[in-house]
């Protein structure tokens, strides 16, 4: 359970970065400012789902949160994204960035864990089943 409250408290920092930076920001901008409320709603969400849910779908959900949320800041900050430059600069950025790296961390770890040893065993060595039958 503490794996699930690091990675749910790491989506709802990254989320709550997110909406502080779409009230001081980005809440005028045509693509970015409802993204950004999307994602301070789904990071909510998946926070929630990641204490109350003992399932390895919110895992799932905060390691995608995390890839694509961090993917659309590097993006912004080499090419831009949707007109809008970012620079590595400041406590939100560095904020959102730690805490989306935890959670990519976080739920990868969840989904190993849940994957049951025996599939483990099968997915390490596929033929281990297979010998195991033939004696």
């Amino acid at each position: 359970m503490n794996m699930r409250l690091v990675t749910a408290a790491a989506v709802l920092v990254s989320a709550a970065v997110h909406l502080y930076l779409w009230f001081d920001v980005f809440s005028g901008q045509a693509v970015v400012g409802p993204a950004f409320l999307l994602n301070a709603a789904g990071g909510l969400v998946i926070a929630v789902l990641l204490v109350r849910w003992q399932h390895w779908l919110p895992a799932l959900l905060a390691v995608g949160f995390g890839f694509s949320t961090l993917g659309a800041f590097v993006v912004a900050a080499t090419v831009g994204l949707f007109g809008v430059h970012e620079h590595w600069i400041g406590w939100p950025v560095w904020t959102a960035a730690v805490s989306e790296v935890v959670a990519i961390v976080g739920g990868a770890v969840l989904l190993a864990r849940a994957v049951p040893a025996d599939s483990r065993r099968q997915l390490q060595d596929p033929s281990a089943t297979r010998r195991a039958d033939l004696h």
